[in-house]
């Protein structure tokens, strides 16, 4: 019954439209002398207030509720989202702190992101980490940092922003989001990952720069029986907005895991962009069908890269069995084939739903993710050819800072930029009830979502953090981003000792993993083992 009447008079407006019969039917009580005239006044006040909720563009929310959406922006003063309101301190994550999302909203809005009275921050706390600074800080004449992807192979390389927006799929996202994030990438000169949902039209309407990922379900390059299909990839990646193209083997909020979208979900728009039937279950398997062992994971990848006339090609995944990320550095060495980039995903990333364990129990962190993946390329002379980008809780230029002290070239931040489209955290993503009309498909919560407006949102966020990373560089005494080093972040081990990230996280050095000699860890347990002809471990050896 609530559905019926939701499809007619959507039952987020039932306060507005109560309000508006109140007032009418005062009003003719006043004239007849039966009702207050500062009652009547009261519920005037109340109808213009719905009115201008419907009609201004700056406020999801106050867009989609009416009236009530204002006591959100009451309550904010205690705390911000609707569920959060008395239970939540300002550094508590659940994903995100309130701290952190306040940080966005600020900056995306264009407001002063200024804290006064020190950090709130416990500095003492053990795992606390910091940028050291320099008494001789450095002047940087731009914070449009850029990396230069392309190796040998690539003949279309591209220069990507330090700073770009995550892999996000249309149907996980509204068509109002997509378009208001390739809008404000195309202002701001900066990416936009497809996701593995491929390109949609909303992707193409404002011709901002694209990374095409391709996940396992080949959608928008597919034959029916789900296989890849290289005439209609070459048709999509040879499209001018297409500036990287990358293979997804796995994500870090459900990694090994594929994906079903139930027929009904399956809308025209959505069957066009991913090229599978209107009404039927569309299947993301969790293995590709292109590839079996890490050998022929590169050689699809220098397939893409001839059928895309050169364009830069690299793959996407979250570490899990090392030796697995063993063998494709093997093959690499094998075959004389390497991927232009490779985008290490921690496993604390975000997605629109996922089975809780996977969520919490699978997938090795960003840190130490990106860190073996660095190690490892370092120690086969590859590292300088190849470029690494990072994606994990990334939103702040701090949060920059220290992944590039890992080791990426650039960072991506998905759940960052949803926040800068005015995502509140209400973690209803998978129910199509978004109150800000950012993850829904409901045509009549998504237009609530202005696209100009949130556009600009994304294009100052995107502005301000790299600012703020500029800011930041200045204060080291360093040039580039590329500078930095785990020399330059600190951490608190315990009460009365700190540590830099380098005496922490030992790095290979160039090339030891060519003639090794004596290796520690991960590379002692499983390196000598690993094979570029397959992703198991050798059978005969124990797992250490």
């Amino acid at each position: 019954m609530l559905n019926w009447i939701d499809q007619r008079i959507p039952v987020r407006y039932i306060a507005f439209f109560t309000v508006v019969a109140l007032w009418v039917v005062s009003g003719l009580q006043l004239v007849v002398g039966q009702a207050s005239l500062l009652w009547v006044l009261f519920l005037t006040g109340l109808v213009v207030v719905g009115v201008h909720d419907l009609q201004q563009t700056k406020h999801a929310i106050l867009r989609n509720y009416p009236i009530i959406g204002h006591i959100r922006f009451l309550l904010e003063f205690v705390r911000p989202e609707l569920r959060q309101y008395f239970i939540e301190g300002d550094g508590d994550a659940v994903p995100f702190s309130r701290s952190q999302r306040s940080l966005v909203y600020a900056r995306a809005k264009g407001e002063s992101d200024k804290r006064p009275f020190g950090t709130q921050m416990d500095v003492q706390a053990i795992g606390y980490e910091w940028l050291t600074h320099s008494i001789s800080p450095s002047v940087i004449a731009s914070h449009n940092f850029r990396v230069h992807v392309g190796g040998d192979k690539c003949t279309q390389p591209y220069d990507i922003s330090l700073f770009n927006i995550s892999a996000m799929s249309f149907g996980a996202l509204s068509a109002n989001a997509i378009m208001a994030l390739n809008l404000g990438a195309k202002k701001g000169g900066f990416v936009h990952d497809t996701g593995e949902g491929s390109i949609s039209r909303y992707h193409r309407e404002h011709g901002g720069h694209l990374i095409w990922e391709i996940g396992s379900g080949y959608f928008g390059c597919r034959n029916d029986d789900g296989t890849f299909n290289p005439e209609r990839f070459k048709k999509n990646a040879l499209s001018s907005q297409v500036k990287m193209i990358e293979i997804k083997l796995s994500q870090g909020a459900k990694p090994g895991h594929g994906g079903v979208l139930p027929g009904p979900k399956v809308s025209p728009e959505i069957a066009e962009a991913r090229g599978v039937p209107v009404g039927v279950d569309c299947v993301s398997p969790a293995a590709h069908s292109s590839f079996s062992t890490p050998t022929e994971l590169l050689q699809f990848v220098q397939t893409l890269r001839e059928l895309s006339e050169g364009k830069p090609v690299g793959f996407k995944l979250c570490i899990g069995h090392p030796w697995e990320w063993f063998g494709i550095a093997k093959a690499m060495i094998k075959t004389g084939i390497t991927p232009d980039f490779i985008v290490v995903d921690g496993s604390e990333g975000g997605t629109g739903a996922a089975p809780v364990e996977l969520t919490d129990h699978m997938g090795m962190p960003m840190l130490e993710g990106l860190r073996l993946v660095h190690n490892t390329l370092v120690g086969l002379n590859l590292r300088k050819q190849i470029r690494l980008g990072a994606s994990g809780k990334i939103i702040s230029g701090f949060d920059v800072m220290r992944t590039v002290a890992l080791g990426a070239d650039w960072c991506n931040s998905a759940r960052g930029f949803m926040f800068a489209l005015g995502c509140i955290q209400a973690q209803t993503c998978h129910t199509g009830n978004c109150p800000t009309g950012v993850t829904t498909q409901d045509p009549k919560r998504q237009v609530a979502l202005v696209v100009p407006t949130k556009a600009d949102r994304v294009l100052n966020f995107h502005r301000q953090t790299l600012e703020s990373v500029q800011e930041m560089l200045q204060a080291t005494g360093l040039k580039s981003p590329a500078d930095l080093s785990l020399q330059h972040i600190m951490r608190r081990v315990s009460e009365h000792e700190v540590q830099n990230l380098a005496a922490l996280m030992p790095s290979l050095k160039s090339g030891e993993l060519l003639n090794p000699t004596r290796l520690e860890g991960m590379f002692q347990a499983y390196w000598a083992e690993a094979s570029p002809d397959r992703f198991q471990l050798n059978a005969a050896s124990p797992i250490v």
